[in-house]
């Protein structure tokens, strides 16, 4: 039994490596590129949410302080 399982770890440790050796990491230049693309996309979505709430929420203002 004892064998067995250290085969099966030995086999499943192959298996490991041999998949983290198919991996293709990305370098410095595209890791920067996509960091700068989504810190811009999320400060205009930031930018839009909150444009959003501000005349939303003047919308609501003043529909409820008309007076009939």
């Amino acid at each position: 039994m004892a064998n067995s399982d250290n085969a099966s770890k030995e086999k499943w440790s192959e298996g490991l490596k041999a998949e983290f050796k198919k991996i293709i990491w990305p370098n410095k230049k595209d890791i920067t590129k996509q960091t700068v693309a989504v810190v811009v996309c999320s400060f205009f979505l930031g930018l839009i949410i909150a444009l959003l709430d501000f005349v939303i929420q003047h919308g609501v203002d003043f529909l409820v302080n008309i007076k009939f």
